[in-house]
């Protein structure tokens, strides 16, 4: 498996910080994501919650991923919650570097990281199937 070294992203605050070193030795659940993706705000980010909630236990976050005309603000990226606040740690990644990282293959992207930094799975999508591969996968890991 590859062990994954470092994901550099900014936070909310434009600050920048490499994901590995802030969660280490932490089981990662990270999805790539843009808010213009339908089944991402439909359906990924209701369920990324859904995934904090029953897992405890692991770190779940939120990756935005920037493409040309669609970057996203502090602002944006609040906006999709109906609450106005972020349920769960988000950053962005400029220049969709991260999602280039990982040979994304659209959004939403879901990684899963072992807490030694191996990268257990790539899913992508947001429908059942992606879903039912993603359960699997944090309860052979967790």
């Amino acid at each position: 498996m590859d062990i994954i070294t470092s994901i550099v992203v900014k936070d909310l605050e434009g600050v920048t910080l490499d994901l590995m070193a802030t969660y280490k030795n932490k089981v990662l659940l990270l999805i790539i994501y843009n808010n213009d993706c339908l089944g991402c705000t439909g359906r990924a980010i209701p369920l990324a919650y859904q995934f904090q909630q029953n897992y405890p236990t692991i770190q779940v976050a939120g990756i935005h991923a920037n493409f040309i005309n669609r970057e996203a603000t502090k602002a944006s990226i609040k906006s999709i919650f109906t609450s106005g606040d972020v349920p769960f740690p988000i950053f962005i990644d400029e220049d969709h570097k991260v999602f280039d990282q990982f040979n994304s293959e659209g959004t939403p992207q879901w990684l899963l990281i072992s807490e030694k930094g191996e990268l257990f799975r790539s899913i992508f999508g947001s429908q059942d199937n992606a879903q039912n591969r993603l359960y699997y996968a944090l309860e052979s890991l967790v």
